[in-house]
């Protein structure tokens, strides 16, 4: 028997109430190597966080009410240090949602208008390079 030399795939949860942006981060995600795991809402979420070891996180900002995701993406940072958190938000960000980011250890800010693939796509860059640019960068 021949020892393999293969890494597990990484795994990404994908939190945001809209289903159209779900199925577009999972099959991005998927493309690029990631097992993906999807939830619509908080529950469903803290669920996931129980079950799974996660590499990278990608939190809407509001799921079921505005601001609601950065608790999340701070939970997630502290449950898993050394994952990529990405918190999805609407438009420029102000100086408040810088705050949040900070606050909460946040890695990006992506506008959720953004297509799901060149989100992931910097995502994946910036992960496999080992570290994020200064913890506030808006993509």
């Amino acid at each position: 028997m021949s020892a393999r030399n293969s890494t597990p795939p990484k795994t990404a949860l994908v939190v945001a109430s809209d289903l159209e942006a779900l199925t577009g981060f999972q099959s991005a995600l998927t493309s690029s190597g990631y097992v993906a795991i999807i939830a619509r809402d908080l529950p469903t979420a803290l669920l996931a966080i129980t079950q799974h070891y996660f590499d990278v996180a990608i939190v809407s900002s509001r799921l079921g009410e505005g601001g609601d995701g950065w608790p999340l993406a701070g939970v997630l940072h502290l449950v898993f240090p050394r994952a990529f958190i990405a918190v999805l938000g609407p438009g420029d960000p102000d100086v408040v949602t810088f705050q949040a980011a900070i606050n909460n250890g946040v890695s990006e800010i992506y506008d959720q208008s953004r297509r799901p693939a060149d989100i992931v796509g910097a995502i994946a860059a910036q992960s496999s390079g080992g570290t994020s640019a200064s913890g506030e960068t808006v993509q």
